[in-house]
């Protein structure tokens, strides 16, 4: 079965933002001239995901207004004769089917997931964090559909991530098997095992295809630390029950744009990356006393 659905959950507070995310959600932070929940839209569209539930939370209402029409600022652009920025912002709201779904209570991305599961009936589907950006292709979801594709069980991104402090930021991956060319089996997910207790290279980023049968797991779930339904240890349960895989990113560059750092540094690379930009962009940081 193809994967047509994703699930975006975006409720979460921003507290490493603040202030700016005491009003606007982090979701909304611009690259260059795209928020970063475009380029993770984009990214699922590529990828062949045709319907987008965003789990949103009171304070979530500028994505919603992000991804709808705009009737009057079409009309204005139509008056000025700018039928090119009309077509772009319409073409934002047309790329996929969009449905917002309310996570009333902040108990973890389990628990935003739940909030999907009359959505995505008996389908696999896609987590995508509304933090992560990658550059590259082919893009970390057509790598991860492929290897669905291949084996029809659930689906983790991995990279391997070793900086000091690395083992305090991600779960890490202990894994069954490693099957070559970058996929594994896995036995668990170690959520920040500290950088001396990790028990493989390979972070856990938190990307997935799941199948139906995660729900009634997140549903009989104990809460755990913070109060929270844990997808990781949904995962780990259903990893006792069936096989489940990890796909190491190839060739892509990871930003997490919930980390104010790594949020910057795709800023700088992404405005290089724009033709229209580039060269005036580097001149200027050439130009710099560093």
């Amino acid at each position: 079965m193809s994967i047509r659905k994703a699930v975006i959950p975006v409720a979460g507070y921003g507290t490493r933002f603040l202030p700016f995310t005491k009003s606007i959600p982090k979701e909304m932070l611009p690259i260059v001239d795209r928020p970063v929940i475009q380029y993770i839209v984009e990214e699922a569209v590529q990828a062949g995901i045709e319907e987008i539930v965003l789990v949103t939370g009171y304070s979530k209402r500028a994505i919603e207004d992000f991804f709808d029409y705009n009737t009057e600022l079409e009309y204005l652009l139509d008056a000025k004769g700018k039928t090119a920025e009309k077509k772009m912002i319409r073409d934002v709201s047309d790329m996929a089917r969009f449905i917002y779904v309310r996570q009333k209570e902040q108990l973890g991305i389990g628990h935003a997931i739940l909030q999907a599961k009359e959505i995505m009936g008996s389908d696999p589907f896609v987590v995508i964090s509304g933090d992560d950006v990658f550059a590259g292709r082919p893009s970390r979801l057509e790598q991860m559909v492929s290897a669905y594709e291949k084996f029809h069980s659930p689906i983790n991104l991995s990279m391997k991530r070793d900086m000091p402090g690395d083992g305090d930021r991600y779960g890490y991956l202990k894994l069954a098997q490693e099957l070559g060319d970058g996929i594994s089996r896995i036995e668990s997910i170690v959520e920040k095992p500290g950088d001396a207790n990790r028990p493989s290279p390979y972070a856990c980023l938190n990307c997935f295809i799941l199948t139906p049968d995660i729900f009634p797991i997140l549903e009989n779930q104990a809460p755990g630390k913070g109060g929270e339904i844990w997808l990781s240890e949904a995962v780990n349960t259903l990893a006792q029950q069936r096989p489940v895989f990890a796909v190491e990113a190839k060739g892509l560059k990871y930003y997490d744009c919930g980390n104010k750092l790594e949020y910057s540094k795709a800023v700088v690379d992404f405005t290089l990356a724009r033709e229209e930009m580039s060269e005036d962009f580097r001149d200027y940081l050439k130009s710099l006393s560093l």
